[in-house]
């Protein structure tokens, strides 16, 4: 509680302090009607930039400059869309806005295009892959989307992988991202809309939402949000979240990330929000529960029984991965006698050996194989991997014969570190915790770790993202929430009603929510 009130301060303060993002470059000047000088403006407010490229066509007699970035347009496209059709135009005497007509209208095919009247709305336009056609002689321009910069193509995810369901995983260009939207979303309430963040970057941000299901205070919580953002750059999704969390002073995000299409759609159909940030493939959830950290699409195309086993089985390794190594200090430091004498004989032996208490022995070794884990994320992925598996049991069993630590503690921490890859959305959390609980365990034994663990309970209770409860519908209580909590119904069940986020209870958002 005392870590959430102090979120909050901060992010009144911080909220108050934060001013709405300066206009794009040359954002109130309008074009002119001298084709050289809007050039000229051009190169000027770039500053001659080398891969600004402007190309001067005489089409039926008009000047005609055909602006781009070298390497965010097709050529293929270009070619086909725009300079073939102009090159064929065949008009007599005709006046440049008759010319733009035809242009718009006639010659060109691309299915993306629109006027502009400023030189901020061009920039903008041309950085994110248009092509920009000027006229001599009016003050307008003419935006085709073309766009073709090098990308990868479309993969399974690495960070969420399914045994059942699609491969496909979201891409760092953003309109690819919200074409695999649309795609399993064949629904006219499904709205894109378009925000930007970053004075400097200028990145394109993209809600994604279905009109009728969204709860109208979330959404406009989210704008306001996004429209407070103060950062000169903005290269990933990450940069964002904070901003739209509502939990700072908790370790518990209340914002999800993904890069599952599926996912996404599954979301949105319950009157959640997307966040796309155009350049990452991680989009971000909000709302995001605290339950939703155990569900993968692999559960809902399984048996519900089987599914179940899973779903419960990842809320005991969330506890065993938090609890295991503080329970191992506190019993084995405070209360012994819950061993059994067995067990108690081979442990002592085992840490009779050691020159280090048992808690800094456990902080050690965790931190250790925190170490290892960062090494195997920053290198290669080949050497990564030898270097996860051949550091872990080298410096392990080094340790153990050289008498640093003890092998009982080699296995707790085996154990709890394949756990906690049982729900990798939590690693964050999970580790604050294990060492919070490793701590008080030495200090306090099983009483103090009995009451940091009220206390993260308490305080997980307490949070709300966006007027909904983190820990919906467990707590507020609804049974008929529950179907899709530490249990999974079965489809009959689960596709009668969509649950929409506004509905859960304790939720203070209005919106009854619609249908597809």
């Amino acid at each position: 509680m005392f870590f959430q009130k102090v979120g909050k301060i901060i992010e009144r303060s911080s909220s108050a302090a934060y001013a709405k993002n300066s206009p794009p470059l040359g954002d109130d000047e309008k074009l002119s009607k001298d084709l050289s000088q809007n050039i000229i403006d051009m190169r000027e407010k770039l500053h001659n930039t080398a891969d600004f490229v402007n190309k001067e066509m005489i089409i039926c007699g008009q000047k005609v400059q055909i602006l781009t970035f070298e390497g965010m347009v097709s050529t293929q496209n270009l070619t086909e869309a725009l300079v073939k059709p102009l090159t064929n135009l065949k008009l007599e005497n005709p006046t440049p806005q008759s010319l733009l007509h035809w242009i718009r209208f006639e010659a060109m095919l691309a299915p993306e295009q629109k006027e502009v009247y400023t030189l901020g709305e061009l920039f903008k336009a041309l950085m994110s892959g248009f092509v920009g056609v000027l006229i001599d002689g009016i003050d307008v321009a003419v935006i085709a989307g073309l766009q073709g910069f090098a990308s990868r193509s479309i993969s399974e995810p690495d960070s969420e992988v399914n045994v059942r369901g699609s491969r496909e995983g979201f891409v760092e260009p953003i309109r690819t991202n919200m074409a695999l939207i649309r795609r399993r979303i064949k629904s006219s309430r499904l709205v894109f809309e378009f925000a930007g963040a970053g004075q400097t970057s200028k990145t394109d941000l993209c809600l994604c939402y279905i009109s009728n299901m969204v709860s109208p205070e979330i959404l406009q919580d989210i704008r306001s949000r996004i429209s407070k953002i103060d950062l000169n750059m903005v290269l990933d999704s990450g940069y964002i979240q904070p901003f739209l969390d509502t939990n700072i002073g908790s370790i518990f995000s209340n914002v999800g990330i993904t890069e599952r299409p599926d996912t996404v759609c599954a979301k949105i159909a319950e009157g959640r929000v997307v966040v796309l940030v155009d350049g990452t493939p991680f989009a971000l959830v909000v709302p995001y529960l605290f339950s939703e950290h155990f569900q993968t699409m692999d559960d809902y195309s399984h048996r519900p029984f089987y599914s179940s086993f899973i779903r419960i089985m990842k809320y005991a390794a969330f506890f065993f991965t938090i609890l295991l190594p503080g329970a191992y200090v506190a019993i084995a430091t405070f209360h012994p006698e819950l061993f059994p004498e067995t067990l108690l004989l081979n442990i002592a032996a085992s840490e009779e050996t050691t020159p280090f208490p048992l808690m800094f022995e456990a902080l050690l070794i965790h931190l250790i194989y925190e170490i290892m884990r960062e090494a195997g994320l920053r290198l290669p992925r080949a050497i990564g991997h030898a270097i996860g598996i051949v550091g872990g049991l080298v410096i392990g069993d080094a340790a153990v014969k050289a008498g640093l630590i003890g092998s009982p503690m080699v296995m707790v921490v085996a154990l709890t570190a394949i756990s906690s890859f049982v729900v990798p959305s939590l690693y964050e959390p999970v580790t604050i915790l294990r060492f919070l609980f490793i701590v008080i365990g030495g200090l306090f034994g099983m009483y103090g770790i009995t009451l940091v663990l009220c206390i993260v309970f308490v305080n997980l209770c307490a949070l709300n993202a966006y007027g909904v409860p983190a820990t919906s519908a467990a707590s507020p209580y609804k049974l008929f929430g529950l179907r899709d909590v530490f249990i999974r119904a079965s489809w009959k069940t689960l596709g009668k009603r969509t649950l929409k986020i506004q509905r859960l209870p304790g939720s203070e958002v209005g919106g009854k929510g619609g249908s597809l």
